[in-house]
């Protein structure tokens, strides 16, 4: 764990999965790390509904059917 040396930030890591997240206080930056992993290991969280995707303003059948692949430029 670091505290940024320009700004009030903390950052905190996990050395297994690579995941960091950051928060205010030291105490923040390990709470939102401790979700960032479990969302990582998809311990919590959910895939989207079309009624929630919908409602972002992304067509559902659209998103289905876009490829997961990365474009040329990304990968």
């Amino acid at each position: 764990m670091t505290k940024e040396p320009d700004s009030d930030w903390w950052v905190a890591k996990d050395e297994d999965t690579g995941v960091a997240s950051q928060g205010k206080s030291r105490a923040e930056a390990l709470e939102m790390l401790d979700a960032a992993v479990a969302l990582h290991h998809g311990e919590i969280g959910h895939e989207p509904t079309d009624e929630e995707l919908r409602e972002l303003g992304i067509d559902p059948e659209t998103a289905r059917t876009q490829s997961d692949e990365l474009p040329d430029v990304l990968q």
